[in-house]
């Protein structure tokens, strides 16, 4: 069986190589992701093509998404290379600014620090790798004390309660670097620090395919009570574990990562998991039990894709984690629960979404995955112009393979992040039988499918149907 759950990797100063980024295509790599928290607007630029030139050189679709810096508290710079050791019991001041944190006085880049923080808070530093306890207000500081202590360099997140934060997402940073990679054709783009649905209205970006698909990072308590809203206005969810886990107990986040995933998927869009998956590979040639675990975990909860940060961001070996993780991932795919998944989905009354080609498209993915399982179809095969479609069905996570054929190529690289979902190009055809036919063969062609096989097809009856309205069991010659 083919791998299902789809990779997102960070592209970093250790990832930044042609030879590198080709490696880590062939390695598994789907997505790359590009941070834009740090580094200057020209260098992610140049980041972006690299990316796009290793796609065309290894021949397969990479999706590129842009992650818009939102409105991030962080450290004054410890130093990017030697960084300093912050041990447990040290006394530290915290105090606004932007210059240099020192081992005695950290610098924080939030204006309102004094007045937001008060005694007894909890500050967390670089998704909770140091944490330190404020026990008073002096002057123009605060006073506190390491309670975990930690390696701390460059300029480290330092989480500050959402309910206090006064920043609105997206920034006018965040406007700003979208509208320079709207202009180069950005497939996707994940919004910071999102609280409620309006956030996603506010990027102002037209609907996917013509813009890209927007992905609201759940990472709030705000988030959380305003979930199916954020959904239903997003293109995708990821569930960003660093800030979540800092919002609600730590006990609580397994439990938050199982609901927000399945509620994600019921309405038909890819959730993507993040944060701290594989990290001991920053440094080791393998990853720790416990992370294996975790990630066949997340596999197990429906997760669409699983995302690597720092460990190919920064790490030693980029491509080797990539590999690594993809023999996780495609394990786990082997034992997924696929029968009793579609069950429990189907269960939660999928489509509340208003409009009727959503209802009817719902319908027909729904028809197309009972006729799949019953006759033990191959593939199915959907013929997508927005991509629609492909999510629609992936979601009850079939085990017949998905070949999503569309004449989009930016459809084509927004279905890279899909479960189970392999993007394919197509020209457009005229009649229905005409689509069928000639998706059926070049699918035959590729040797996705092969003679005698049964597959399902997906697709509007007309070119221009604005619904997926046909299911056609088909034999393959």
């Amino acid at each position: 069986m083919p791998r299902r759950t789809k990779i997102i990797a960070t592209i970093g100063p250790a990832s930044d190589e042609p030879k590198t980024l080709e490696a880590m295509i062939e390695a598994g790599m789907d997505v790359a992701r590009i941070g834009l928290a740090h580094g200057t607007l020209d260098e992610q630029m140049a980041r972006y093509h690299r990316v796009r030139a290793a796609s065309a050189a290894v021949g397969r679709p990479v999706g590129i998404l842009v992650d818009l810096p939102g409105p991030k508290v962080r450290a004054a710079s410890f130093g990017e290379d030697e960084g300093i050791m912050l041990l447990e019991g040290l006394p530290v001041r915290l105090t606004p600014g932007n210059n240099r944190s020192t081992i005695e006085t950290i610098e924080v880049d939030y204006p309102q620090l004094l007045e937001d923080i008060h005694p007894g808070d909890r500050l967390m530093f670089g998704d909770g790798a140091v944490i330190v306890d404020i026990h008073g207000h002096k002057g123009d500081y605060l006073e506190g004390t390491v309670a975990h202590g930690g390696w701390v360099q460059g300029r480290p997140g330092v989480h500050i309660p959402s309910d206090r934060l006064r920043v609105t997402s997206p920034t006018d940073q965040d406007l700003k670097f979208l509208d320079a990679f709207v202009e180069e054709g950005v497939d996707i783009v994940a919004l910071s620090f999102v609280r409620s649905a309006h956030d996603i209205r506010r990027i102002g970006t037209e609907p996917h395919p013509r813009g890209p698909l927007v992905v609201a990072k759940i990472e709030t308590k705000a988030a959380v009570e305003n979930l199916d809203g954020i959904i239903e206005a997003s293109g995708a969810i990821m569930v960003a574990r660093g800030d979540l886990g800092e919002e609600f107990s730590i006990e609580d986040l397994p439990h938050l990562q199982k609901d927000i995933i399945a509620r994600c998927i019921a309405m038909g869009r890819p959730a993507i998991t993040a944060t701290q998956m594989l990290e001991s590979m920053i440094h080791a040639p393998s990853p720790t039990r416990a992370e294996a675990t975790d990630v066949a975990n997340a596999v197990f909860d429906g997760t669409s894709a699983v995302m690597l940060s720092a460990e190919t961001a920064i790490g030693h070996d980029p491509a080797r984690v990539v590999a690594t993780m993809a023999r996780i991932a495609q394990r786990a795919d082997q034992r997924f629960d696929y029968k009793h998944w579609a069950t429990e989905l189907t269960l939660r009354k999928l489509s509340e979404v208003s409009g009727l080609d959503t209802q009817v498209t719902d319908a027909m993915t729904m028809a197309a995955w009972r006729a799949a399982a019953d006759m033990g179809a191959s593939a199915i095969i959907c013929i997508t112009r927005s991509g629609f479609t492909a999510r629609a069905i992936s979601r009850f996570r079939p085990e017949a393979r998905i070949l999503a054929y569309s004449p989009d190529p930016r459809t084509i690289e927004q279905l890279t992040m899909s479960w189970g979902v392999t993007p394919l190009p197509s020209a457009a055809h005229g009649t229905f039988t005409d689509m069928v036919d000639w998706a059926v063969a070049d699918a035959s062609e590729r040797g996705l499918v092969r003679s005698g096989e049964v597959v399902v097809v997906l697709a509007g009856s007309r070119e221009s149907s604005p619904a997926t309205d046909t299911v056609r069991l088909v034999r393959v010659p």
